[in-house]
């Protein structure tokens, strides 16, 4: 039986334009809507996939607003069978207030009888970019952590972390308890049936308040890139910019 623990953030949906709030302190998302990183969704499967084989259970976790149950009910609808909120301002916690919030939740359930064999969260934010939250919280705990997982599989309280490294596939076999962060591509994330969306929001979620005052993440502000250039070459009008067209698409290996 493999219990984990799977840690999401509510961030604007990246698939409309990106708006920076007016403090430039991150991404404004009140005209985007709101989702879970794609990193994130793929962690969700694999605490699914994990805990539906050996019999454990998956439970989904994340740190912000009332709204932020939103991402919670997605989670339960897709497999997860518990879910925690810790409600706070998520914009006010930095990076390494996250990993202190997490950790006293991984600690609290540890004392209760409920320990987590595994704890898994996405690689990065994709609202701030921020790397660092699964780094720090294996610290914070004294734990094993592996970075960039595709895949996993646990056995005989090991697990062997697949990655992707720059020079081919890498496997890490790492006891359990650890902490991994997920890359999306390893898996295909499922998506909610009906009944799933029905039961999620027949679960309890476990309410909790932040243990500490945040210290915020001492960011100075966030910057977008700048828009990439565009061109337009005219290759003619009517028949016979058909041989100009011809030319480009041997040009671009279409045939």
């Amino acid at each position: 039986m493999v219990n984990v623990l799977v840690c999401v953030k509510r961030v604007p949906d990246s698939s409309s334009q990106v708006v920076l709030t007016p403090d430039n302190q991150a991404v404004d998302g009140r005209h985007a809507g709101f989702t879970v990183s794609s990193h994130e969704e793929c962690a969700i499967e694999l605490a699914v996939r994990l805990a539906e084989a050996t019999g454990g259970l998956a439970t989904v976790l994340t740190l912000g607003p009332a709204e932020a149950t939103e991402q919670l009910r997605s989670a339960l609808a897709v497999g997860c069978g518990a879910a925690v909120h810790i409600e706070a301002d998520g914009v006010a916690f930095g990076p390494a207030d996250v990993a202190r919030e997490i950790a006293a939740v991984v600690r609290s359930h540890e004392a209760e009888g409920r320990g987590h064999d595994l704890v898994l969260l996405g690689n990065d934010a994709s609202d701030t970019g921020d790397f660092q939250v699964g780094i720090r919280l294996a610290y914070a705990l004294g734990l094993p952590v592996v970075n960039g997982v595709s895949t996993l599989e646990v056995a005989d309280g090991v697990v062997s972390a697949h990655v992707d490294g720059p020079d081919g596939p890498e496997t890490y076999s790492v006891p359990t308890p650890m902490v991994a962060t997920v890359l999306e591509g390893g898996v295909e994330p499922r998506y909610p049936t009906l009944k799933g969306r029905i039961g999620a929001k027949k679960v309890e979620l476990e309410t909790r308040s932040a243990a500490t005052q945040p210290a915020g993440a001492h960011r100075v502000r966030l910057r977008l890139p700048p828009p990439a250039p565009t061109t337009v070459e005219i290759l003619g009008e009517g028949p016979e910019a058909a041989p100009s067209v011809v030319d480009l698409f041997e040009k671009l290996g279409i045939r």
